[in-house]
């Protein structure tokens, strides 16, 4: 069993950064595969970026180029830094912990507005 806490969200203005953070309990977080997804309002959810366990990463191609997804597995966090956000990047984003089982964070909302 993995439990996920986001942090970072926030408001912030067009053009601007936030990071987020994902702090994972439990054991053996270095074998999840790790991944940021987002959900707007009347939006399916969508994938954002993914690193696998061996540190693979891969992106939608809507942020590749402005985001960055990172994993600290002594620290048993994943990140999203999120550079040059625009408006259409407002959306509760969620954290994703797969190996076998499926677990998610609560999501923490990002608002990019002027």
């Amino acid at each position: 069993q993995v439990q996920l806490v986001e942090s970072g969200g926030g408001l912030v203005q067009p053009g601007g950064s936030l990071r987020l953070s994902c702090a994972a309990s439990g054991d053996f977080f270095s074998i999840y595969n790790m991944a940021w997804y987002r959900q707007a309002p009347g939006k399916q959810r969508e994938l954002v970026a993914a690193v696998t366990n061996s540190g693979t990463t891969n992106y939608s191609d809507s942020v590749k180029g402005r985001f960055t997804i990172s994993r600290d597995n002594a620290k048993n966090t994943v990140y999203l830094q999120m550079n040059s956000l625009k408006s259409d990047d407002t959306a509760v984003y969620y954290c994703n912990a797969k190996y076998l089982s499926s677990f998610w964070g609560q999501g923490t909302q990002v608002t990019v507005s002027s």
